[in-house]
């Protein structure tokens, strides 16, 4: 086995932003500890922060985007997923309006990402139907 690296992080699992220590051998995160310098959580985690990583390295997850044909789930390439999003969003948009589109933005990603998510909903749906999951 390789020496452990010591990876500082924040945390992705809230807008809280605590810090984190990951220790990481041979590619794959064995433990997370809360970091003592950082000013928002002074060492501490709740439990999702210090142990709910096991996802990251899950057999589960899926690597490719399926679409749903003839009733079954296929692999497909990502500008086809593109394109039926966009197609089905179109669709929606000239049958039902725009209002009838709305987006949930999430608390686990980074500022930069909501802002372009209420962009693309204000400016390309046309529609202010956006929530969150930020309140804690």
């Amino acid at each position: 086995m390789g020496e452990p690296n010591f990876i500082k992080t924040v945390c992705g699992y809230c807008g809280t932003g605590c810090g984190l220590i990951l220790e990481v051998e041979n590619n794959r995160i064995m433990k997370i500890r809360g970091d003592k310098e950082a000013p928002v959580n002074k060492g501490q985690t709740c439990v999702k922060g210090a142990f709910a990583y096991e996802y990251v390295h899950s057999e589960k997850r899926l690597h490719t985007p399926l679409i749903r044909k003839a009733g079954q789930l296929v692999e497909t390439s990502w500008e086809e997923a593109y394109q039926f999003v966009a197609d089905k969003l179109g669709i929606i948009k000239k049958t039902w309006g725009a209002n009838a589109i709305s987006m949930f933005a999430c608390a686990r990603t980074t500022n930069e990402s909501n802002y372009v998510t209420q962009k693309f909903m204000r400016g390309a749906i046309g529609s202010n139907n956006i929530d969150g999951c930020n309140r804690t």
